[in-house]
């Protein structure tokens, strides 16, 4: 195993349960699954080290974690603290069972076709580009994998800022065969407001249907909740088909943001959906149903 870096924090385990129980087949659409022993070698280029624990460890706090917020179903997002070998992500799915998880995988520029057919094999509905913190796939290899991913049921999953980077980008969303789903909310820089370009231009492709977005990482986007508010309100009133949520736990990476409590994330989301049931169960059941393949008849 590469030296060590800085260790990650542990997830508050338990989170705090809502006050409100979800729906049948919610599901925690972004979560990252982490085990630190020698049958999963860590990337060399990690900041830091995940916290302590085995495959077993992680796989029982992630099912109380579930357990405790309601949420049935999960995709596990591989981490970039293990490169693009993604055993970790395919042990856990595994261990998760899946026909209540799926993964989201990390390969590199010209992925081989066979990776590709084990990946989806295992359950993975997507490979995932950083354009944040960097890491082993490149815009140009995601869209020359494209119709590879495509002919396998697959989709690109991206973090990106929007102020940034969607306005250079939306040009050649719009010409993709396969799906692309933005992390964090797009990751906006908050001060900017949501009439920012970049922010708007995420709106008008959901607004489309070419698009979907996580309502997630809003911890990471300002230390005051309600900041985030009309971020979230903004995409959903776009379009809450093309929304998925997820918790981000156990919150690696976390930089300068505070570790958050799940349960709170949870109740954030709520209070997005307005009280409504309808736009609540398609965030969290119907919509993870088209986009990651769960079978609705077994909520």
């Amino acid at each position: 195993m590469p030296d060590t870096k800085p260790l990650g924090n542990l997830p508050i385990d338990p989170p705090t349960a809502p006050e409100h129980p979800l729906p049948q087949g919610a599901c925690d659409a972004h979560l990252h699954m982490l085990a630190k022993e020698a049958a999963f070698p860590l990337w060399e280029g990690r900041v830091e080290d995940p916290a302590e624990g085995s495959l077993q460890e992680w796989v029982a706090r992630q099912r109380r974690h579930g357990a405790t917020l309601g949420l049935g179903r999960t995709v596990v997002v591989h981490s970039i603290l293990y490169g693009a070998d993604n055993a970790v992500t395919l042990a856990a799915v595994a261990a998760l069972g899946k026909d209540r998880a799926r993964g989201i995988g990390l390969v590199r520029d010209g992925a081989d076709p066979s990776e590709l057919d084990a990946l989806a094999a295992a359950g993975v509905m997507g490979i995932r580009l950083n354009y944040v913190h960097g890491g082993v796939l490149s815009w140009a290899g995601a869209k020359a994998l494209a119709p590879a991913l495509a002919a396998r049921g697959m989709h690109i999953q991206m973090l990106l800022h929007t102020h940034q980077h969607m306005t250079e980008i939306a040009d050649d969303l719009r010409d993709l065969p396969v799906p692309v789903c933005f992390d964090h909310m797009g990751w906006p820089d908050v001060s900017l407001g949501v009439d920012d370009p970049g922010f708007q231009t995420l709106c008008a492709l959901l607004k489309d249907g070419l698009a979907w977005v996580k309502l997630s990482g809003a911890y990471r986007l300002a230390r005051t909740p309600a900041t985030v508010d009309p971020f979230a309100k903004a995409l959903l009133d776009a379009n809450d088909t093309r929304c998925v949520w997820g918790s981000d736990w156990p919150h690696i990476m976390l930089a300068d943001a505070e570790q958050p409590d799940s349960g709170a994330l949870l109740t954030q989301l709520i209070a997005w959906c307005g009280g409504s049931a309808d736009r609540l169960h398609r965030v969290l059941v119907s919509n993870p149903e088209a986009l990651y393949g769960f079978d609705p008849s077994r909520r």
